[in-house]
């Protein structure tokens, strides 16, 4: 009696609502943007050495700092901060609600394959509304040299964006959104079944069961979880780095899309250069899934504790 006593009231759990995994991805964003900037600015930058400047993670980062000062390293922290905190807001809400649309509506299951829908459709939200568009500011931001405002081409974020929009036009700020779409579709998709399937297979937490995992269960799933997609998309986002990098306003378009990208590089550059930044993208992306699953796994774990 007592078995089927807590089935039932598994069943009457209420869901997380969206708002609350919005909410919870939204704080988390904020913590992982100050804690990993300076590993997103030297991954920019290697990805658009084109002549072996930079020897290296070490080396790029310690140039940065002899050459523009140790605030370089966050340089595009505003606009990458509330690029993440709106990113993670919608991916996390948008993801909620893709999932409630994929359950079956007789067991109120969610497969494997709606998971995995579920995740490459918040990915691609997340890339054409927010990502594109401030990826392409922060980017041009992170290439300027130098910390005199009188030698910079862009000021800040809203001159940036603003100067765009004049010289290239409003679609200037969704250059490269094809491989950023192909990009986060397949990175959420990956991480959200990966982040489902780690908790339930190290720690028995089912999504809505009620059970609050430990902060240090969290990072580590999440940790794990943001580990294959940088593998997996490299390539795409080597891509998106270029072509985000380069003014259209003038005669000097490399890049005229995608595969011409992914092409030019292989031949000018060869395979491996299609993986440049690898390494710094895995020293920013799985810590930095493990500090935003640690916040939000919190929020709605508060949630989940108060309301059900």
């Amino acid at each position: 009696m007592g078995e089927e006593d807590e089935q039932k009231k598994k069943m009457m759990r209420k869901p997380i609502p969206p708002y609350m995994k919005a909410i919870s991805g939204s704080v988390g964003g904020i913590v992982e943007a100050c804690c990993l900037q300076p590993i997103d600015v030297i991954k920019t930058r290697l990805q658009l050495d084109r002549s072996g400047v930079y020897k290296g993670i070490s080396h790029c980062g310690n140039t940065v700092i002899k050459t523009e000062g140790v605030r370089a390293l966050w340089k595009g922290l505003t606009p990458f901060a509330t690029h993440l905190t709106l990113k993670y807001a919608l991916r996390m809400g948008s993801n909620a609600m893709f999932q409630t649309a994929f359950k079956d509506r007789d067991t109120g299951k969610l497969s494997y394959q709606g998971r995995l829908m579920s995740g490459f459709g918040a990915g691609v939200l997340e890339a054409l509304v927010i990502v594109t568009p401030f990826e392409v500011v922060k980017i041009r931001l992170q290439q300027q040299k130098g910390l005199s405002p009188e030698l910079l081409k862009y000021k800040g974020p809203v001159h940036c964006a603003t100067t765009i929009v004049r010289q290239e036009g409003i679609l200037g700020l969704w250059a490269g959104a094809a491989p950023t779409v192909m990009r986060n579709g397949t990175n959420q998709a990956a991480m959200f079944t990966a982040k489902n399937t780690i908790d339930v297979i190290l720690w028995k937490k089912h999504e809505g069961d009620g059970k609050v995992i430990q902060p240090w269960q969290s990072m580590v799933s999440g940790f794990l979880a943001g580990t294959v997609g940088p593998v997996c998309t490299g390539p795409f986002d080597v891509v998106k780095t270029r072509l985000m990098a380069q003014s259209r306003s003038g005669n000097d378009v490399k890049y005229t899309g995608m595969v011409h990208a992914i092409r030019t590089i292989f031949q000018e550059e060869g395979l491996c250069a299609l993986w440049k930044g690898l390494l710094p993208r895995l020293m920013r992306i799985p810590p930095g899934q493990a500090i935003m699953w640690t916040v939000a796994d919190q929020v709605t774990g508060f949630y989940e504790k108060r309301y059900n």
